[in-house]
């Protein structure tokens, strides 16, 4: 979904990126974790939470 938008706007992906802890934008793969904890059994008591993926963004 953002692969235009370092092209579109470069300034303010530079701004999101220098923001992240992790000092990169995001990609599929850094969302696999995730997924399989969800699938997995280790999760089952796991219910109305929110478990952010974005490398530190949203604890600026």
């Amino acid at each position: 979904m953002t692969n235009q938008f370092k092209e579109l706007f470069p300034e303010r992906y530079k701004l999101v990126q220098e923001r992240t802890p992790a000092d990169r934008w995001g990609n599929p793969a850094d969302l696999a974790g995730t997924a399989v904890f969800l699938a997995s059994n280790a999760s089952d008591f796991v219910t109305g939470t929110s478990i952010p993926v974005d490398g530190g963004y949203s604890v600026w």
